[in-house]
């Protein structure tokens, strides 16, 4: 792309994104991708703040705080997670809550009210969320959540391809972080005009790719046109269905199975003789940790979530 027409396109980007999760364009900062932008982000962060993690979560979430110094607190991932969550933060003195909204390995999701509640009863609680896992699922209303800062590769279920993500910023968390990174490259940036670098300016210091960012646009407008309130309810009958029907061949893990909502991932038990059985019926399957993760978006239908329980009571 032209490089006078990359601010353009750039501008009308981060635009589409503020609409489409309700934050204001000046809050949005587009990165190449959510382990970039939170790296940039917590070189501002004090290190006197104590941090909240969950063991296991996605590594680019944790692995930034993990190398920065930080007092880190970890919680491991059970059925009362929220619970959990809450006895801590009351407990331990937290200041920074740093969590997926679904977690890659097993797809537990975490109750959003849950998070509003929290950030009501602790309003100085900081609340990061990787929603990598969980953005393109649902509607959200960044403005109006519990959440501080959300964060997030586009690649997933917002069906953008690599090279693009975002970070929401609410305005009032903005003086917590002592922003570090600055470059030229971004042709919004005013090089020697501080007064003009906005928060979100410091986390796009370099070029980024025009291209890129044109195709999280492009699926922002075909989730808007499909529905979003429609692939929502597509997404619940596949979870539900396929809950169902791993649970009863006994392979999911017990945070999983007694939980009362779930996402579309789900890690079943099984050992690389189950990968491969999987993989030469073309089923699409990855290893994470100790079992085999499925995946399933609102173009997956029952009848194909029916087939794969079939492929699987061949071999489990």
């Amino acid at each position: 792309m032209f490089p006078s027409k990359a601010k353009a396109q750039l501008e009308q980007t981060l635009n589409v994104v503020g609409t489409f999760f309700n934050c204001h364009a000046s809050n949005v900062a587009l990165v190449p991708c959510f382990s970039v932008g939170l790296n940039l982000l917590l070189e501002g962060l004090d290190q006197k703040e104590k941090v909240l993690l969950v063991s296991n979560d996605y590594p680019s979430l944790n692995m930034p705080f993990e190398s920065r110094g930080f007092t880190i607190e970890y919680l491991a991932l059970t059925a009362h997670l929220e619970a959990q969550i809450y006895d801590a933060i009351k407990t331990k003195g937290i200041t920074v809550l740093a969590i997926s909204l679904v977690q890659w390995l097993n797809g537990v999701k975490i109750d959003l009210s849950f998070l509003d509640q929290l950030k009501q009863d602790f309003p100085n609680l900081m609340i990061l969320a990787d929603g990598t896992q969980f953005l393109g699922t649902q509607n959200y209303d960044f403005e109006n959540s519990g959440i501080d800062v959300m964060g997030s590769s586009a690649y997933k279920w917002l069906l953008s391809g690599y090279g693009n993500g975002l970070l929401l910023v609410k305005e009032g968390i903005k003086s917590r972080f002592s922003m570090r990174a600055k470059g030229y490259g971004s042709s919004r940036n005013a090089i020697g005009e501080e007064q003009y670098r906005s928060f979100c300016k410091h986390l796009e210091p370099g070029h980024l790719d025009a291209l890129a960012m044109g195709s999280l646009e492009f699926s922002l407008n075909f989730l808007e046109t499909v529905g979003m309130d429609a692939i929502t309810s597509k997404l619940q009958e596949l979870a539900i269905h396929a809950k169902a029907g791993l649970t009863e061949l006994d392979l999911l893990e017990d945070a999983v199975v007694q939980r009362q909502t779930h996402s579309t991932i789900f890690n079943i038990k099984g050992s690389q003789r189950v990968y491969d059985h999987l993989k030469q019926n073309e089923v699409v399957s990855s290893q994470r940790g100790d079992g085999i993760r499925l995946s399933f978006h609102f173009y997956n239908t029952i009848e194909e979530i029916n087939t794969l329980l079939k492929i699987l009571k061949k071999v489990v």
